[in-house]
């Protein structure tokens, strides 16, 4: 169902408490502590990817902040469409409303 290496791989099916399937949907990954390496302090116009992209040369990998931060992100805040959501505002992944606050930046696999 996903590609092979894909952070999804191992995820299973989602089967509701009576055996059925309401979805064809994947229930959530676990999440594994991310041993992190530093500390940054949200600025005005800090965006996920962007952060991604100077910490990791990736702005793909912007899912890695996130995972290492669960008590200050939720994965259904990436789906929201209202400006002043949190992470996405505009179709972007802004950051606006956690500036002054700081999130942790886990270390690159490599």
């Amino acid at each position: 169902m996903f590609l092979k290496g894909s952070r999804y791989e191992q995820a299973r099916a989602f089967v509701s408490e009576d055996g059925s399937t309401p979805f064809p949907g994947v229930r959530p990954r676990e999440i594994a502590p991310a041993p992190a390496v530093l500390e940054h302090t949200v600025q005005a116009g800090d965006r996920l990817d962007r952060l991604a992209r100077h910490y990791y040369n990736d702005d793909r990998l912007w899912w890695r902040i996130v995972d290492a931060n669960p008590e200050v992100f939720y994965g259904g805040d990436l789906l929201r469409e209202k400006a002043d959501a949190l992470p996405v505002a505009n179709g972007m992944l802004t950051l606006e409303r956690m500036v002054g606050r700081p999130i942790l930046i886990p270390r690159a696999k490599g």
